[in-house]
């Protein structure tokens, strides 16, 4: 959400910013609505004053035994009373229809996020290990003789229907340890706190992060009015909602691992085959609450954390910075770390780490208290996947298959897996 006064000072800034995402202005209909909110709410207080101005003058009236005026005054009170909650009505619905309209306009992207339309223009910054080189035409995770039934979507299409995935023996174990292991490298080595949150939220929640109201298509929402879930960012990002933070207790570095739920709307035809875009999946989140001014360095070190995934993994990946046309509703700038997917000779998504600034807080309210004293300011929000589960074992499988039918897994695995250390016929052996 974002700070009308901001806009009254400089639109010409904010409808630039916005024209970087492709959008037309909108600052002159803000600006409107603010003025007309501003005028209802002056008239309101003057009509008030009156009233009470009035109420007062009834009441020496009564004392002075002057009932004519007493009546009168009476009677204009009665007036007075019946303007000021009209008033008091329109600037509600005026300042309601400002608030709702902010709250469909996406963050403002940073002045150092590439130009683009779309993720064609994503610019990548580095690149990390070498793809492998087979000596046969690698397959993908669910061809793979490894795998065996133990990856089964005949089941969950009985159970569920598309896009949904039943694990079982080896391949599940190896989906759980991939979870664990991540989360002890995140607790462990990077002191993240470590957090069990629920998956059913309330609107205010998804509001908070930004799911609503624009993008509620996108998630499930039960008969009784909760949401699942589409990520861990909704309930460890909304700690901050309506808090006061002490500047010393900053930042809050923070991780769950989480079923998360999507309901991949308009993604029609798109990764139908596997398990690489999913209605449920498990996912390791990273959330960090800062100082704004520690914001973009904080948006670097959790790159790293996720990017430590992988290289401990020994997967081949990429960073690409995304473009004004990619970045999420939330986002000032966004890093998506691809990992290599020999199956499909390419790079593909498996974490996306973003600094919101004080977008989401603003949203929220959740602010802090300056070590300086002064008054409360907003609170900055970052979070970002640390990783996906199931894309991480589509990773490890591709990645780790041998010419024998085999899955050769990753030594960082091996102490989470009871010693094993490959996978044959979706067996650990």
């Amino acid at each position: 959400m974002h700070d009308i006064r901001a806009i009254r000072e400089n639109p010409a800034d904010f409808d630039a910013k916005l024209a970087r995402r492709g959008l037309s202005p909108i600052s002159p209909e803000l600006l409107a609505l603010d003025e007309a909110r501003r005028a209802a709410i002056h008239a309101a207080e003057t009509a008030q004053a009156a009233q009470n101005a009035a109420s007062k003058q009834v009441g020496a009236a009564k004392a002075k035994g002057d009932d004519a005026e007493f009546e009168r005054l009476r009677a204009l009170v009665g007036e007075k009373k019946s303007e000021v909650a009209a008033m008091q009505a329109e600037a509600s619905d005026l300042d309601a229809k400002m608030r709702d309209l902010l709250l469909t306009i996406p963050n403002l992207p940073l002045d150092e996020v590439p130009e683009g339309a779309d993720e064609d223009e994503n610019v990548e910054v580095s690149r990390w290990g070498s793809p492998r080189s087979f000596d046969f035409a690698p397959k993908e995770h669910y061809e793979l003789p490894a795998v065996g039934k133990a990856m089964d979507f005949e089941t969950a299409a009985k159970l569920s229907g598309a896009r949904f995935v039943v694990l079982k023996g080896g391949v599940a174990r190896v989906h759980r340890a991939l979870a664990q292991f991540m989360l002890d490298l995140h607790v462990d080595e990077h002191e993240l706190s470590e957090n069990i949150t629920p998956v059913l939220v309330r609107d205010s929640a998804m509001l908070g992060t930004g799911q609503l109201p624009k993008f509620s298509e996108d998630s499930y929402q039960t008969t009784n009015g909760w949401w699942l879930i589409p990520t861990a960012e909704v309930t460890l990002t909304n700690y901050a909602a309506n808090e006061i933070f002490d500047a010393i207790a900053l930042p809050q570095r923070m991780c769950a691992h989480t079923n998360c739920f999507r309901s991949e709307a308009g993604s029609a035809g798109k990764d139908t085959s596997g398990m690489l875009r999913q209605h449920q999946f498990e996912k390791v989140e990273m959330v960090t609450i800062c100082h704004p001014d520690e914001a973009l360095a904080e948006h670097e070190r959790m790159t790293k954390c996720a990017e430590a995934v992988l290289e401990t993994l020994e997967l081949p990946y990429r960073r690409v910075v995304l473009c004004t046309g990619d970045i999420g509703f939330g986002a000032q700038k966004t890093y998506d770390l691809e990992v290599w997917l020999p199956g499909q000779n390419t790079y593909r998504e498996i974490s996306s780490i973003s600094t919101c600034g004080q977008f989401q807080a603003r949203r929220m309210n959740g602010r802090f208290k300056p070590a300086d004293g002064g008054k409360p300011d907003f609170v900055a929000t970052l979070n970002g996947s640390g990783l996906a589960v199931g894309r991480c074992l589509i990773a490890v499988l591709e990645n780790g298959q041998q010419e024998d039918g085999s899955v050769t897994l990753p030594a960082a695995l091996h102490p989470y897996l009871g010693g094993k250390t490959r996978l044959v016929d979706g067996a650990l052996v």
